[in-house]
């Protein structure tokens, strides 16, 4: 008889009170069905039980004994309450030591028959089985490696789960949970047709949940994660199409292409637009011209000439009679925006306007109106909105989107951009309710960025490059390395299922840890390294006012070195700049270091991008940043090294 329902609160189960009930709602365990859908992250290997007299130091290993002894020996020296056993098996007996669990005598008796999992030491006197997981085995029984699935076994034998886990509410705990709400998973309904799981070999949800928790093998675990790996993509898309076809429904104005127009504007340019700009502004021009709401993905790389196209784009809207609303996700690139825009559409009779927090240079009469968040507030009205364009549109809600679209009987137009370079494939997983142009061609005359890996030897070399570089007149970005949370070691497993993974911090902690670590930085180059030399820096500290400032003087050539956390914002444009020095680059996500190279190159001079390692030593992602210069190239690269994680 099933106790429990897939809606049962965690709180009704057995032994929860409120202190065990707050750790569960912070892991995001609400409900059993929560509890069910809170998978592994990895197993222990528990699956082979070794006669005592067979143990190997430094290995881990899975015993099964009676308990001879056991008792607490307090260590006044190190203040620490050691909790030893005497375990035996026919083959011979080993010594157990639990640290700072004196609360273990009280669970493990005398005379008891145990199984442990844990690692043979060695300590000063003599070999011991350090802090093992235990389980007490019922009486008259002693499982054998010919058992399957443990034996019933739960903490030490087979594969062990181990959870995502918050301080107090360990994997131990967890497991016992997860096992004692297993029985209510054949309340799970089955939404994929048994045909699509037939072809693509996967099992059947109730299958995958008991195998994900409790495989019987690393074979049964894999074909569980796979399951609802494609689970997610399968509801993904069916979630993505349901979208695409709602907005087929709505109404929206359809915008003739006006070929003299755009001619005009192309032979006006100082530059020759690349064929994949020429591409995608095609395809958005035909998007247009339909009366349902385009909704479509500019996707380029970093200097590819994304807001030249969006600028065609909003010319042509603005010429037929229409508004345009152009958001940016901060203030500096709202303002870089307008600039571009407004020296693009010169002569033109288009009337630009900007509207931020500080700013506002907008009427009811402008024609394309640039500007952050404020252009979402309630206050701000447009007479004739048909296209909204959104920079950057991961930086984005979904609502914040929404809002701008809100109230129309004729729905906008929307063209999102992005110089996130996304793999192809899982492009069309994610934004499957987008269609997808891409800027996969850059510019003609546009120079390589010359990427190097510095080893520590040379450094010096590095700043004396560096130093040349800025008597030429040039300008040097400096990122300062992303601060990790500490990883608390995992000599053994403990009682609690105190597994390894990263401790819990406060991220005001972290944040403060990155601006000491600019501070440092700062500090180091404007008295050592660069001592007569302008040196500014930028943190998650500074206020946006003052960001913005330091940012412009930048721009403006006040200062030759900007040290900084990786606050620099993506079409951040300062052509001047010609170095992007990167400390501890092996901190950094490939997609992110391609970002940072992306800050240089903007301009007619050879740029430089130089990576400096934490540890010294050369990771497969900077590897490939020396080898690319492509950020399609490098999705690809980076999804190959790091799979393709989750989509939410």
């Amino acid at each position: 008889m099933i106790k429990y329902t897939l809606d049962t609160p965690i709180g009704k189960l057995p032994r929860i009170n409120e202190r065990y009930l707050k750790k569960f709602h912070k892991l995001g365990l609400i409900t059993v069905r929560d509890l069910l859908y809170h998978f592994p992250n990895r197993y222990d290997d528990f699956s082979k039980i070794i006669p005592i007299g067979n143990l190997k130091l430094n290995e881990t290993a899975t015993i099964q004994g009676e308990v001879l002894k056991i008792d607490n020996i307090h260590t006044f020296k190190k203040r620490m309450c050691l909790t030893e056993a005497l375990v035996k098996d026919p083959s011979g007996s080993v010594k157990v030591i639990w640290f700072n669990q004196p609360f273990l005598i009280k669970n493990i008796k005398q005379g008891k028959k145990i199984s442990l999992s844990g690692k043979y030491a060695m300590g000063p006197k003599g070999p011991y089985l350090s802090n093992p997981n235990y389980e007490m085995i019922p009486l008259g029984k002693i499982f054998t490696l010919h058992q399957k699935f443990g034996g019933g076994l739960t903490h030490t034998a087979g594969l062990v789960p181990v959870y995502p886990e918050t301080t107090g509410l360990g994997s131990r705990f967890l497991r016992y949970y997860v096992k004692l709400i297993l029985p209510t998973a054949i309340q799970i309904k089955e939404f994929i047709p048994w045909n699509i799981l037939k072809k693509q070999k996967l099992p059947n949800i109730q299958t995958a949940i008991k195998n994900i928790h409790f495989p019987k093998n690393l074979k049964s675990a894999d074909e569980a994660r796979k399951r609802f790996a494609f689970e997610e993509l399968f509801l993904l898309q069916l979630f993505v199409l349901k979208q695409r076809k709602n907005l087929q429904k709505e109404n929206s104005f359809s915008i003739p292409f006006d070929k003299d127009l755009i001619k005009s504007f192309v032979d006006k340019l100082p530059f020759k637009l690349t064929d994949a700009q020429r591409k995608s502004a095609w395809e958005i021009f035909l998007d247009l011209a339909k009366s349902e709401p385009m909704n479509r993905l500019l996707q380029g790389d970093v200097g590819s000439g994304k807001t030249v196209v969006a600028t065609m784009v909003a010319l042509e809207v603005a010429k037929a009679g229409f508004q345009v609303a152009f958001m940016a996700p901060t203030e500096i690139l709202a303002q870089q925006h307008f600039k571009e825009v407004s020296k693009l559409v010169k002569g033109l009779d288009i009337k630009v306007g900007l509207l931020t927090g500080d700013e506002k240079k907008f009427s009811t009469d402008t024609n394309i109106v640039i500007g952050t968040h404020a252009l979402i507030q309630k206050t701000v009205k447009f007479n004739k909105l048909a296209l909204v364009i959104v920079d950057e549109q991961h930086r984005f809600g979904v609502e914040q989107r929404a809002t701008l679209l809100r109230d129309k009987t004729y729905l906008p137009h929307l063209l999102s951009m992005t110089a996130t370079p996304i793999p192809r494939t899982l492009a069309l997983t994610i934004y499957g309710d987008l269609d997808i142009s891409l800027l996969d061609e850059m510019p003609k005359g546009r120079q390589k960025i010359i990427t190097r890996i510095i080893p520590p030897e040379e450094r010096d070399s590095a700043y004396e490059f560096i130093r040349r570089e800025i008597k030429k007149g040039r300008q040097v970005f400096v990122i300062c390395p992303r601060i990790e949370p500490p990883v608390k070691s995992r000599p053994d497993v403990g009682i609690n299922g105190a597994d390894a993974g990263q401790l819990e911090i406060d991220p005001r902690k972290l944040l403060w840890a990155e601006v000491k670590a600019v501070k440092e930085e700062y500090e180091k180059l404007a008295t050592k390294i660069f001592p007569d030399l302008k040196i500014d820096m930028l943190h998650g500290k500074i206020k946006a006012k003052e960001k913005d400032r330091i940012m412009t003087d930048f721009k403006n050539k006040k200062s030759d070195v900007l040290v900084s956390t990786s606050v620099i914002e993506v079409g951040i444009d300062v052509p001047n700049a010609t170095v992007m020095m990167i400390e501890g680059a092996d901190r950094f996500g490939l997609a992110q270091l391609h970002q940072f190279r992306g800050r240089v190159g903007r301009g007619e001079h050879q740029s430089y991008c130089f990576l400096f390692s934490t540890s010294g030593e050369t990771t497969a992602r900077l590897r490939a940043l020396q080898k690319y210069d492509s950020g399609f190239d490098l999705a690809e690269k980076d999804m190959e090294i790091r799979g393709p994680g989750q989509f939410y």
